[in-house]
């Protein structure tokens, strides 16, 4: 555990705070269960990543320089979103200025689990969650973040998120055929490549099926949406939660 109560700044990404807001209460509470102290900036705005995965990297400087103004005096910034800690950490503009601020920031942007497991150094959550519990590695945290093996490389495996899960009493982790593979939200992609993208996301929920997953999670709740939108339409019988609403239901 880290000491001393150092200031931590959530950063919710937008359409969690529109779509899926308990998952950003959730976050805020699983990291006051473990013994933070959490701030809510209610001036922040998107981080500008659907900009840039179109191609206008460059014009995220507005809300690239509102995040560093906003995240820069807080010790750690944490978000349980994989894919917009790795755009402000990886994929935003210098601004002129702020360069000292915004090298700083680089080094105290953190993933929820990764947050937990690499800085908190939490390595047991005791916790019941008795359920079948699939898990979606989505891309920009797996491959970006690390935050697990992945299966081209040759590598030890390992999965932070599984480390949080697979100890809560009662909860079967499922072992996937594909562990690694693209659910096809991609941002954009999904509605510029509309076909192309909801057959991999079909195919990703076959896998769960297959395997008889009862709760689909994931530390992204875009993928989340993303499959929940494709097995909602077709009728599929899944349930969706973000990692951060199951960790924190386990020990509440």
């Amino acid at each position: 555990m880290i000491s001393d109560s150092p200031k931590i700044g959530l950063f919710i990404p937008c359409y969690v705070d529109q779509f899926y807001p308990q998952v950003g209460v959730a976050s805020l509470e699983l990291l006051e269960k473990l013994g933070c102290k959490v701030s809510y900036p209610m001036g922040q705005t998107c981080c500008g990543q659907p900009l840039a995965n179109s191609g206008y990297e460059r014009d995220t400087a507005g809300a690239t320089r509102h995040f560093i103004e906003l995240f820069k005096d807080f010790d750690y910034v944490v978000a349980p979103s994989g894919s917009c800690v790795l755009h402000v950490k990886e994929h935003v503009p210098a601004i002129p200025g702020l360069e000292n601020e915004q090298a700083k920031l680089h080094h105290k942007v953190f993933e929820l689990t990764e947050f937990i497991t690499d800085v908190l150094k939490v390595e047991k959550i005791e916790g019941k969650f008795p359920h079948r519990v699939g898990f979606h590695s989505s891309c920009h945290g797996q491959r970006g973040l690390r935050l697990s093996s992945s299966s081209e490389l040759n590598q030890n495996p390992f999965n932070k998120a599984k480390k949080l899960l697979e100890n809560l009493e009662g909860l079967e982790w499922v072992e996937l055929s594909r562990t690694d593979e693209c659910c096809g939200f991609g941002g954009t992609f999904s509605v510029t490549e509309e076909a192309l993208s909801v057959r991999m996301g079909k195919d990703r929920l076959e896998d769960h099926a297959q395997h008889q997953t009862e709760i689909l999670t994931g530390g992204d709740m875009s993928c989340i949406m993303h499959l929940q939108g494709i097995a909602t339409r077709n009728k599929q019988p899944l349930k969706f939660l973000h990692i951060a609403e199951i960790l924190n239901q386990a020990i509440s």
